[in-house]
């Protein structure tokens, strides 16, 4: 197949990318990608004449797809794509592999899948329509995911993988998802909360129920401290959950303007913005509060996508910005609230002897933990690569006070 396309290399969510189509006439298009990923460096026509393991073959080479049929056909074929990789299933390597090398072998299959599934490419009009026979209306997803078209910004490339994602978190975002831990709405139905695309949703409810349960610091007798920080606010469901227990004032920060703007629109929803203070800020706001809660990503590790900055935390640096600052943003009698999971240690990517040396190094000490087991569907999947470690799962409310 003739190439369309062979592009420089770039990266970025929106990339402007000049080229010369097989005529040799000059365009310019925009490649877009919520990751960041570069485009494919080579780039050919598809259509619904191309077969599925001829389309395989050139995606695992790098070649990009750029779809001119019908879209539901994509579709189809995406999935005969995948159909193929998950045929190929984990190497011995990895199935036999110890913790941690299990670990990085399977984060090398998901970014191998990844990138072969993301090489199918769809034209998006400046608009964000899809110029493709029974394409489905994009626009809306597109907006909240990219912001409103600009007045002269380009066509542009997406890979429909990221396409049918802005899909499923538009629906999301729609539809909510029910957080028991927030109790019952007027109609008697579990609050929601609303995800915005890259910002990662409540799914795993035993974190909630921790805070939920958890007796208040000793310095209130038994009452709801009157200022609470949460750290790292995303959706808002901790700040919320706060609020809802009685807490008169939280102020939640967090960096990411869409977890801002998400967790904005859900304290307004459940009528909370009234106790909650929303900042735009890395880590602690000033002052101090007699209950600072957080929590931050679980694995230490270098997320490949917007949703994986609630998963991975870089050299554990959230973790530890929090345990640093924490003694000097309680007020007295105060405790730090800190919500993680070991799974990280039974990966073998952070010992419990670790994150004991940073607490004390803190200045810390551990005034009492409460645990709970995991419920999610991938700790029951005996087929997961990594089910030995879920299966051993613990999640833990540390209660955090000045050594």
């Amino acid at each position: 197949m003739v190439p369309v396309a062979v592009l420089p290399e770039t990266a970025g969510t929106l990339s402007l990318l000049e080229w010369h189509d097989a005529e040799g006439n000059a365009q310019r298009v925009a490649w877009r990608s919520e990751n960041g990923s570069a485009p494919p460096r080579r780039i050919v026509l598809a259509d619904d004449q191309l077969a599925a393991d001829v389309a395989y073959r050139l995606a695992a080479e790098g070649t990009g797809l750029l779809w001119t049929g019908d879209f539901q056909n994509a579709r189809q074929l995406l999935q005969a794509l995948a159909r193929r990789l998950d045929r190929s299933g984990p190497g011995k390597s990895q199935t036999d592999a110890a913790f941690p090398q299990r670990f990085h072998l399977h984060r090398q299959r998901q970014a191998q899948r990844a990138r072969i599934l993301g090489m199918l490419i769809v034209p998006l009009e400046a608009d964000y329509r899809i110029a493709l026979r029974r394409a489905p209306d994009v626009v809306a997803a597109c907006t909240q995911a990219y912001g409103p078209a600009l007045p002269g910004q380009p066509k542009a490339w997406v890979s429909l993988r990221e396409v049918q994602g802005l899909i499923g978190a538009s629906e999301w975002r729609k539809k909510g998802v029910p957080v028991p831990a927030l109790g019952l709405d007027a109609s008697g139905q579990p609050r929601h909360i609303h995800p915005y695309h890259g910002v990662f949703s409540p799914l795993r409810g035993e974190y909630l129920a921790l805070v939920r349960d958890a007796a208040w610091p000793a310095a209130g007798n038994g009452q709801a401290p009157a200022q609470a920080f949460d750290i790292g606010a995303g959706t808002g469901v901790l700040s919320a959950l706060l609020a809802l227990r009685g807490v008169p004032r939280v102020v939640a920060t967090d960096v990411n303007d869409k977890a801002l703007a998400c967790a904005r629109f859900n304290l307004e929803r459940l009528g909370l913005n009234g106790p909650v203070e929303l900042l735009e800020q890395d880590m602690f706001p000033a002052g101090r509060a007699a209950l600072v809660v957080c929590n931050p990503p679980w694995l230490p590790g270098k997320p490949s996508s917007l949703i994986e900055q609630g998963i991975y935390d870089p050299q554990s640096g959230m973790l530890r910005g929090f345990l640093a600052g924490l003694r000097d943003h309680l007020a007295e009698g105060g405790e730090g609230w800190l919500i993680l999971s070991d799974f990280a240690e039974h990966l073998g990517l952070r010992s419990r002897d670790e994150l004991l040396a940073w607490i004390a190094e803190s200045g810390l000490r551990v005034a009492g933990r409460d645990d709970v087991r995991p419920v999610h569907a991938k700790s029951q999947d005996a087929t997961d690569p990594l089910f030995a470690a879920r299966q051993q799962e613990v999640t833990s409310l540390w209660r955090l006070v000045p050594a």
